[in-house]
């Protein structure tokens, strides 16, 4: 199926959603409906075990929102755009299952902001991240001081927020804001490549992890890892658990049906 700004692909257990408003994939307001909607409903597909964003062309994963919208909502910003873009993206940052971000080419403001909901960024050499907003007078308004905090440190997030200057994905692999650099034009097979290794694995097992990871930002050290052994009671009790030791005792490749 395919929609205005977003276009949507789905095969063995991989969905592959690709930002579609060129040159530079803008986030718009209509985007972010049909991003909301999308996710939404991917949540609770059963057949998808692994989302994968990208963006169409070679310039950009996602140069940010859309400028020329903001005169009209520039009366009500919250309101009439960032609450929507964070009901949007956080669906994304909650969504259960495994979640990549492959950047061909820059990923800027907003379009970082939603790169950092992902799970893994996969970023092509070259390319480069920023979080410019400072620049119009504002500051990241959809998750980035903290999704992107979280994964970089205050010093750094501050030095990208306060300056607002690109950041080249090398640097950014250093600061572990991006978990791979790929040659230019592959971040998408990469990223395809990863996903359908991660389709392959058990799927319950990969959703109680990422809760069980999720756990370690919101509570204290030792309340988090006692809130994870209900995850590890649900997972031992899974038909996956029980076909992954019959296989490793009888030496075969295990053949998991994600329940």
């Amino acid at each position: 199926m395919s929609s205005a700004q977003i276009r949507y692909a789905h095969d063995d257990g991989v969905a592959l959603l690709t930002l579609d408003n060129p040159p530079l994939n803008l986030v718009t307001l209509p985007l972010t409906r049909e991003l909301d909607a999308l996710v939404s409903r991917l949540a609770d597909d059963p057949a998808v075990r692994v989302l994968v964003l990208t963006g169409s062309g070679t310039r950009a994963f996602c140069a940010g929102s859309d400028v020329k919208e903001f005169p009209q909502v520039a009366d009500a910003a919250v309101a009439k755009k960032l609450a929507r873009e964070n009901e949007a993206y956080g669906r994304i940052a909650e969504f259960p299952k495994p979640t990549l971000a492959a950047l061909n080419g820059l990923a800027f403001g907003g379009g970082l902001e939603l790169a950092a909901c992902c799970d893994i960024i996969i970023a092509e050499a070259g390319g480069s991240v920023a979080l410019p907003e400072i620049k119009l007078g504002v500051f990241p308004g959809s998750g980035g001081t903290v999704r992107v905090t979280r994964r970089i440190g205050e010093g750094r997030a501050k030095e990208m927020m306060f300056l607002g200057e690109p950041v080249a994905v090398e640097t950014a692999l250093a600061w572990g804001l991006v978990n791979r650099v790929v040659p230019p034009g592959e971040a998408l097979p990469a990223a395809l490549s990863l996903a359908r290794d991660l389709a392959a694995k058990p799927n319950v097992a990969l959703q109680l992890c990422k809760r069980a990871i999720a756990m370690t930002f919101d509570r204290p050290e030792r309340e988090a890892v006692e809130a994870t052994l209900a995850l590890s009671d649900q997972v031992f009790r899974t038909e996956d658990c029980a076909e992954g030791v019959r296989a490793f005792f009888a030496t075969q490749e295990p053949r998991f049906r994600h329940r």
